[in-house]
């Protein structure tokens, strides 16, 4: 008998043991280095490109973004885990081997950041430097491919093992600690990064000079180098503890026999076919698209725009995170409890789009007044709205399927979020560079991206209210039900 594995006496039936809620929480670890892994990218490494390196905005974006566009490869390593164990598990050795390799990516990416940077200084838009950009977007691009290598992995190893009556507190606490990564690594980071006053002298001249200083460059790369050696070792430290023996104890993948139609299991094709299935699905995930993109086209500019706008240090804006993470966390947390039953679901994301929306007046008005506080509120009460936001559009998408097809029909919600987050860094840093070729001042450049974003919420109530629950579950149901029996044929 295998170690974890309990058999009923009577029916010699094995039984899995449930999840207990310190598992729950060491799971969780998994997406906590997950979280700040998006802080270094999302939050470090564009800052110091755009800011320190004077690189445009566009550029920095779409290189980045290369991660988040490969996401459909993840279909693809969610049923490789299914078909092929690796080192003995459907999951684990997924999950581990992609870890190591996305940590690593990711340190070598920052070295390829430096000789772009550098040939970018001595020899302008030449053919070298337009092969940095190259191999620079394609190293994002295999970081993406390593992250879905093993993040999907993990997603499925949460279905395998939880049941229904457990999986919801499994996921509530697996992703709040996405968040609590978030916090945490931009206090960490903050630490490990050089002070103001010792960075002031590099970070407040022009792209010139500090290339023309290269003992205060080394200085600046050597902190960076460091926080991309450590936070990343970290990352794979948590993915091992996170993992270990719980699928050997706990998953239930072995006894179901049946498939489940779930996010691992999608295929491109069925996700387009089901985000259209009627005239409901389409509304419902228009407000989906452009909700997320409305959200988060200021990840790839808000450290610089804190650097260009407001003199921040590279410690100081990635502390700016950690307002809008410990804001996101109180929303997700509170919101269920105490806005939902009073509100409703559709009600509750409707009062969330109109409040974030208002947050990013609050920043731009924080840029126009100079004042660093404003912003770090602004950046809270962002953080707190899109979490009661999110709730509240998750949840309402939970009620707007069949339990049947609720696998199918979350999968392509999943892939449809993860390509909208890379158009929305695309974007973000697209629109900053129109401002900027627009606008004479910086400051109105950076506006326009968080005024965009405003109107796009605008925009996303006016697809939620045209969404009808009751039509919902009557048509869409069916024609769900119908496109699956399609790919069966």
């Amino acid at each position: 008998m295998a170690s974890g594995e309990v058999f009923d006496s009577q029916t010699n039936s094995q039984i899995v043991p449930k999840v207990n809620v310190l598992t729950m929480f060491r799971l969780g670890l998994f997406q906590m280095g997950l979280g700040i892994m998006s802080l270094l990218t999302l939050g470090v490494l564009n800052r110091i490109m755009i800011k320190e390196l004077a690189l445009p905005a566009t550029l920095v974006a779409v290189t980045i973004a290369m991660h988040q566009l490969v996401a459909p490869a993840r279909l693809w390593f969610g049923q490789m885990s299914d078909a092929k164990p690796l080192l003995g598990y459907h999951r684990t050795g997924y999950i581990c081997l992609g870890a190591a390799v996305f940590v690593t990516t990711s340190f070598l990416a920052v070295q390829v950041t430096w000789q772009l940077g550098a040939s970018f200084y001595a020899q302008g838009w030449t053919l070298p430097t337009y092969g940095w950009v190259a191999l620079l977007g394609g190293i994002f691009a295999f970081y993406g491919l390593a992250l879905s290598s093993s993040s999907t992995p993990f997603a499925a190893l949460l279905v395998d093992v939880s049941d229904e009556d457990n999986r919801s507190q499994l996921v509530g606490v697996v992703w709040s600690m996405l968040m609590v990564g978030i916090v945490i690594g931009a206090i960490i980071s903050s630490v490990l990064l050089p002070a103001p006053g010792k960075e002031a002298q590099v970070l407040d001249t022009t792209l010139t000079s500090l290339y023309s200083q290269p003992e205060q460059l080394a200085a600046l790369q050597n902190s960076i180098n460091r926080l991309f050696f450590i936070l990343p070792s970290v990352v794979f430290g948590l993915a091992v503890l996170s993992t270990y023996n719980v699928e050997k104890k706990y998953s239930r993948y072995g006894l179901r026999s049946t498939a489940i139609a779930r996010e691992d299991k999608i295929t491109l094709q069925t996700a387009f076919k089901v985000l259209t299935a009627s005239r409901q699905t389409g509304l419902f995930f228009s407000f989906l698209l452009v909700l997320t993109i409305s959200l988060f086209m200021q990840e790839p500019v808000l450290e610089p725009y804190g650097g260009e706008v407001f003199g921040m240090s590279v410690g100081e804006t990635t502390r700016l995170n950690a307002y809008s993470g410990v804001g996101t966390l109180i929303g997700l947390g509170s919101t269920g409890f105490l806005v939902v039953p009073r509100l409703g679901k559709q009600k509750t994301a409707k009062l969330g789009c109109f409040l974030v929306a208002f947050s990013f007046v609050l920043i731009i008005l924080a840029g126009f007044t100079a004042n660093q506080k404003l912003l770090q509120g602004a950046l809270f009460c962002y953080g707190l709205t899109s979490g009661m936001t999110t709730t509240g559009a998750i949840s309402l998408m939970l009620d707007l399927t069949a339990a049947e097809t609720a696998g199918t029909f979350i999968g392509a919600w999943g892939l449809a979020q993860a390509i909208s987050r890379g158009v929305a860094t695309v974007s973000g840093g697209a629109v900053l560079d129109l401002g900027k070729g627009i606008f004479s001042q910086t400051l109105m450049a950076y506006s326009l991206v968080f005024g965009i974003q405003a109107l796009g919420m605008l925009l996303a109530v006016w697809f939620l209210n045209r969404v009808n629950v009751r039509e919902f579950q009557t048509n869409a149901k069916q024609a769900i039900a119908s496109v699956l029996e399609a790919d069966l044929d």
